[in-house]
């Protein structure tokens, strides 16, 4: 079966359609004919299927504008002026032109004999699932195209399926590609893991704003294991956490090309932070990581730092918007400052309010590593110390002998703070001791006989 075949049965009716049956001089004289009545008429007899490269050679030789309006004909839609002046531009951006999967397909169409295009934005133009094949069909003969945005695109798993089989044979010369925002969720996550795992093209990846989650953290774990050419990978804005986040973090311990990966605003937490410092401990390749809002706590700092102190090749290092206080900051830097091979330039923690002990403490690391940028929330933060234990005050009152029980117990604490502050007020509850009559008028009563 051909996964690629272009068809469409809203289509049967229009103009310039071809049926698989038919020879190729028919298909020929069917398009090129256009102002030929009795031809179109033919033509539109035909119930077919078409494919972009047959479309391409029924337009022959017509090519650039002139291809992409028959084929605007072909599709019944509105040519996109923008496309038509910029086609022999290297960057062409059809971003929010509201394309859909016809429209997609006309470009498509276009695009497969065009040498001038190598880098393609097609972002937010709902081309679904069905406009993906067509543009995978296209790449499968463009060999020019090496950047594609289809970033918010609704392409759900029928559209990750396609792309997936494009990268799984290897077919394209697309190196950096942006997927972001197009609802994948688990049920996509195998496609991705299969296919990239033996890819050696695509160099740059961008998943972020989807949906992926523990099985997808652990099937992307799993290609980052095997992948050899990967350097960029932006996995922001999803879900993954616990075992996904582990799982990923281990695929990124024996990973030997990622340069740059993106997880920011996931939910690692401590656990995945330990993942990650492990990871750190022996990958010498990656120089950028951000775990931007991960829910890591001083806790896990302190496990990430551990990795921090042997690593030797992370430049850049992106912890905003953790529940990290300034003593997590102190530990972070302090790992920093222990390692004689760090070549850390930048460590974010943008939320964290820091101490005068912390701002020292960086002075003396910039004056050995003068290339550090420290970029911290400002100063007036404290080292916290651990609150001491208090007991229950409803188990306390229950384990003494008043003789109340559970309805009572509430209804004591609802009249003792009865403005639900999580307070008890005891100016409320002063003995009121009897007004003492001034000395003077005592006295006077003492001498009257």
């Amino acid at each position: 079966m051909d996964f690629f075949n272009f068809d469409s049965d809203e289509e049967g009716d229009q103009d310039g359609k071809m049926s698989e049956g038919s020879t190729s001089e028919e298909a020929e004289s069917a398009l090129e004919a256009t102002d030929n009545e009795e031809e179109k008429e033919r033509a539109d007899s035909c119930d077919t299927d078409l494919e972009i490269e047959d479309a391409e050679r029924s337009f022959t030789p017509i090519k650039g504008a002139e291809l992409y309006r028959e084929a605007c004909k072909l599709v019944g839609v509105i040519p996109v002026s923008y496309f038509i002046r910029n086609m022999e531009e290297p960057i062409m951006n059809l971003n929010h032109h509201g394309l859909g999967p016809k429209g997609t397909k006309a470009i498509a169409i276009a695009l497969v004999s065009n040498t001038t295009i190598t880098h393609l934005e097609l972002e937010d133009n709902w081309i679904l699932g069905e406009g993906a094949t067509y543009l995978v069909q296209m790449l499968r003969e463009n060999c020019y195209i090496q950047e594609l945005n289809i970033s918010h695109n609704h392409l759900d798993t029928e559209g990750a399926e396609a792309i997936c089989r494009m990268f799984l044979d290897n077919i394209s010369n697309i190196r950096a590609i942006k997927l972001a925002g197009n609802n994948f969720r688990e049920e996509a996550a195998p496609y991705f893991s299969e296919s990239l795992t033996g890819n050696y093209r695509v160099v740059e990846l961008d998943l972020s704003h989807n949906e992926f989650a523990e099985k997808g953290g652990e099937l992307l774990g799993q290609m980052l294991a095997n992948n050899e050419s990967l350097e960029v990978l932006k996995l922001s804005w999803n879900h993954v956490r616990m075992k996904g986040a582990v799982a990923l973090s281990a695929g990124l311990r024996t990973n030997g090309t990622l340069k740059v990966l993106d997880v920011s605003w996931n939910g690692f937490g401590n656990e995945g932070a330990f993942a990650l410092g492990e990871a750190l401990k022996v990958n010498n390749v990656l120089v950028e990581l951000d775990i931007s809002s991960n829910h890591i706590n001083n806790e896990g700092t302190i496990k990430l730092s551990k990795g921090l102190e042997v690593n030797g090749n992370l430049r850049v290092l992106k912890m905003s918007h953790n529940p990290m206080t300034v003593e997590g900051a102190i530990a972070l830097l302090t790992c920093i400052r222990r390692n004689s091979k760090t070549r850390m330039e930048e460590i974010n923690i943008s939320n964290v309010l820091v101490n005068e002990g912390f701002v020292r403490l960086v002075d003396v690391i910039c004056e050995a590593h003068p290339e550090l940028d420290v970029v911290y929330g400002g100063v007036g933060g404290h080292i916290t110390k651990k609150q001491e234990h208090r007991p229950d005050p409803m188990k306390v009152i229950q384990q003494t002998k008043i003789p109340l029980d559970r309805i009572q117990v509430s209804e004591l604490v609802r009249k003792l703070d009865s403005g639900r502050t999580g307070q008890v007020d005891y100016s409320n509850f002063k003995i009121e001791e009897p007004e003492q009559k001034p000395k003077e008028e005592k006295e006077n009563k003492e001498e009257e006989p």
